[in-house]
């Protein structure tokens, strides 16, 4: 019987040891992401065409971005502007772009892409747009 019990208490040992080992990757959580991991040039898709947007860091916030060619209104305006937290990033609210374009909304980095969700209004038309950002 002592036997028995040296076998279990053995393997009871191995099996804590093993188990010890799977710990989650703390890399990979959303509090690590840093305002770094968004910061360079990403192709947008679904859209009617794929077009490039660049992110780059707000000198005067720490967590402020801005992107050019946000909803293709085209590098010659300024950019949009956004604020990230973790794997969040949010549009600042009430700011208008390109020619007279309101945006709203917010999108999810996972990886390499970001997923998007926000809507623009002309002054006539809202439109929700749905897309992704790849990082190039």
């Amino acid at each position: 019987m002592k036997q028995v019990k040296k076998v279990f208490v053995l393997a009871m040992v191995i099996a804590t040891i093993a188990l010890s080992g799977c710990v989650k990757d703390e890399n990979t959580s959303a509090d690590s992401v840093t305002r770094a991991s968004y910061l360079g040039n990403w192709l947008v898709s679904p859209t009617k065409s794929t077009y490039a947007v660049k992110i780059t860091a707000d000198p005067n916030s720490s967590d402020g971005v801005f992107i050019e060619n946000f909803a293709l209104v085209g590098s010659s305006f300024p950019p949009a502007s956004a604020s990230v937290n973790g794997n969040k990033i949010t549009l600042d609210d009430n700011q208008v772009i390109g020619t007279g374009l309101t945006i709203k909304g917010s999108g999810t980095l996972s990886g390499t892409q970001i997923k998007w969700n926000y809507t623009t209004f002309d002054g006539a038309d809202l439109t929700t747009v749905n897309e992704t950002y790849t990082k190039q």
